[in-house]
């Protein structure tokens, strides 16, 4: 959001965070209104990550203690977790809902399509779409599958769903418009969104906040800094479109990547004229816009503003301060908010532990960052992926290469549903010290690992060939059955190779 260069994926993740802003993830506490729902909710929240059919357990058991559930409820939860990413787990109360006999609303479906989507892919959701009624065929539901295709990047499935939609009426909403346009940024066209807006208001459908805020993104990319303004200067002049902070921390945003930071410092402070101090994700921007500025003063100043406005500094919030100040380099104050977190957090994150150990690791201080990471298994949590993939990058770039191993077995491990995969510079760093020592075994050894976590490609197993034919000339009889089972597209490169190590 603050590199100097605007790319794709710049674009998207400004345009995303004005819909989205500073989404809290499973980990912090939901703050729900009613004492029955809360109750509810903290069961199912207490279910971690699990997607087993825990959800329908616990909601039954729910139930046969004589407790009920109102269908409003059931649909603020489903609200709430798909808002924390616990999707598997809404899918499944959206389900529970309808086995119960509970009537779904046009709303109902769309959500459910739209979590089908996300959790097992577009054909489901193309199935459940089509066997839903007639009458449940609506603008909803419509507009869901085309949001669905929209994201996937599917481009000819939504062009032929919005001309289909056009003929129902159901393309005369700024939602359509807008999903549109975020599917042109997915796609590196923001060029043809100017024209979208323009078509919209020949339509008489009004923009709303995120169909300016994706029009400035799309002028940003272009370098057209004035566009950006007059933009701005249209929301004003309108006054049908609420001018809120996200705008003005839209605005910043850009000005930020762009490098023009005395722009982005008047846009933070329109920000904080507008700013409703009873909402932190405010504050967020706040802190992590002004890192990007450069300007560590503002960025301390907010952070005193944002624990005085609020009776709990969450998780969230330590986090967001501890990356400022990691971007500004400002250690000691890094450590001194670290060891506040420590002492107050009612629970414990690993994220925010790993910005702590990723700052020891800059500066070469590993055994500070080793101690820092078994510490956190005595607080009932323990190194994730992130925490894992620091001390490997650290061990391979100082050619460590028996540790590295080791982190990446851990790493291997623990993966159980594909949410882990080392990048192809890690591969290829292994790989290549394999083969300078002309250790084959160690080689093998490595390609057992990484298959549980990846599929072996021809640039794997070029390695792996070259890495026998160096190490004293070795052969393997099995290696042409290996990569035929693994599906492997032979370069003339490869079959030379291949006939060192595997004569027909």
């Amino acid at each position: 959001m603050m590199m100097a260069k605007t790319t794709r994926w710049a674009l998207l993740f400004r345009a995303a965070a004005v819909r989205n802003l500073c989404t809290e993830t499973a980990t912090e506490t939901v703050t729900v209104t009613k004492e029955r729902e809360d109750t509810i909710y903290r069961r199912l929240s207490a279910l971690g990550a699990m997607s087993d059919g825990s959800v329908k357990k616990t909601l039954n058991k729910w139930v046969r203690e004589g407790k009920s559930i109102k269908k409003y409820e059931i649909e603020n939860m489903i609200r709430e977790l798909r808002k924390f990413k616990r999707l598997d787990h809404a899918l499944e109360l959206s389900e529970w809902m309808e086995t119960r006999g509970i009537n779904l609303s046009y709303s109902d479906y769309a959500v459910r399509l739209d979590l089908l989507a996300r959790t097992k892919g577009i054909a489901v959701a193309e199935k459940y779409f089509d066997g839903l009624s007639q009458f449940a065929k609506n603008q909803l539901t419509y507009g869901a599958l085309f949001n669905c295709y929209c994201r996937e990047k599917m481009s000819e499935k939504a062009m032929e769903l919005l001309e289909k939609m056009r003929e129902l009426n159901f393309a005369s909403t700024s939602l359509v418009y807008n999903n549109l346009a975020s599917l042109y940024i997915r796609l590196g066209q923001p060029e043809k969104v100017p024209a979208l807006v323009e078509e919209m208001k020949a339509n008489n459908i009004i923009p709303d906040t995120f169909t300016y805020n994706v029009l400035m993104n799309c002028y940003a990319s272009l370098k057209d800094y004035e566009a950006v303004e007059r933009v701005m200067d249209e929301i004003k002049a309108a006054g049908k479109v609420s001018c809120d902070w996200t705008t003005y921390s839209n605005l910043a945003a850009i000005y930020v990547a762009g490098g023009l930071f005395e722009r982005a410092d008047l846009a933070l402070k329109e920000l904080e004229k507008t700013i409703d101090i009873r909402d932190r994700r405010a504050f967020h921007f706040l802190i992590s816009l002004y890192a990007g500025t450069s300007n560590l003063a503002e960025v301390k100043r907010v952070w005193k503003s944002l624990k005085s406005s609020f009776q709990k500094t969450t998780n969230l919030s330590y986090l967001v301060m501890l990356q400022a100040l990691s971007k500004l380099d400002d250690f000691d104050g890094l450590k001194e908010c670290f060891e506040e977190w420590e002492s107050c957090y009612s629970s414990y994150d690993i994220r925010l532990t790993n910005v702590l150990i990723n700052a020891y690791i800059r500066r070469d201080m590993i055994r500070e960052a080793e101690v820092l990471s078994e510490s956190t298994v005595s607080k009932g949590s323990g190194p994730n992926f992130r925490t894992l993939e620091m001390f490997m990058d650290y061990y391979l770039k100082n050619h460590q290469m028996d540790l590295a191993f080791k982190t990446m077995d851990i790493a291997v491990s623990k993966v159980k549903d594909n949410e882990w995969q080392p990048n192809k510079e890690k591969v290829r760093a292994f790989l290549k010290y394999f083969e300078e020592e002309n250790d084959v075994d160690g080689a093998e050894e490595f390609c057992r690992k990484l298959k549980k976590v990846i599929p072996l490609d021809s640039e794997v197993y070029d390695f792996l060939l070259r890495t026998y034919i160096i190490g004293a000339g070795k052969s393997e009889p099995l290696m042409r059955q290996r990569m035929k089972e693994d599906g492997i597209e032979m370069s003339s490169e490869s079959e030379k190779l291949l006939e060192k190590v595997c004569p027909q």
